[in-house]
């Protein structure tokens, strides 16, 4: 798999100091926008399909899924963890814009499987305030996707949530492997 390989590199392998990531990005977009035809889409997804997913650069859901501009609404956060603000994109999401399904993908190999909630101990230590935020650590990812498929399906907001499921994607071979939620 190729990864960013029109970034250009120093013979270190770092970022060339010919300007920023930024900088590089923006004149990607220019580049893109020169050919870009508005494809003519309504906000509301082809498939009516929200997903939650990490957001670990190796999952290239699109790529993976098999879809394409327009399909799905895409929410991503460290670990695919549903906070209240995935509830939040979830609940205008079918409200307002008409999604059914919901698809959680977790994966192998996650940073928060390393991490505990000491780390907003360490924050709070290093800027004198604690994050408002939980770290959402865990340390068994089936379990953690049962923990999020449980935390769609019961919650009030969400009209639609008998078609919740889960998957871990396997960031070495690829394969999505779903979870019984049981």
């Amino acid at each position: 798999m190729t990864t960013s390989a029109s970034v250009p590199t120093g013979p270190d392998g770092a970022i060339s100091s010919d300007g920023t990531v930024t900088d590089r990005l923006v004149e990607a977009n220019e580049q893109y926008a020169a050919a870009f035809a508005d494809p003519g889409m309504d906000a509301r997804p082809v498939l009516q399909v929200a997903i939650v997913a990490c957001m670990d650069a190796r999952l290239d859901l699109h790529a993976a899924l098999g879809l394409e501009l327009g399909d799905c609404h895409t929410i991503r956060n460290a670990g695919g963890a549903v906070t209240d603000d995935v509830i939040r994109s979830l609940t205008i999401s079918q409200r307002a814009l008409g999604t059914r399904s919901v698809i959680l993908i977790h994966h192998t190999g996650c940073g928060l499987e390393s991490l505990t909630e000491d780390f907003r101990h360490e924050l709070e230590d290093e800027v004198g305030q604690r994050p408002a935020w939980a770290v959402e650590a865990f340390r068994d990812v089936d379990q953690d996707v049962r923990q999020s498929m449980q935390r769609v399906r019961t919650n009030p907001f969400l009209l639609h949530t008998d078609d919740v499921r889960g998957f871990v994607f396997d960031v070495k071979s690829g394969l999505l492997r779903e979870i019984d939620p049981a």
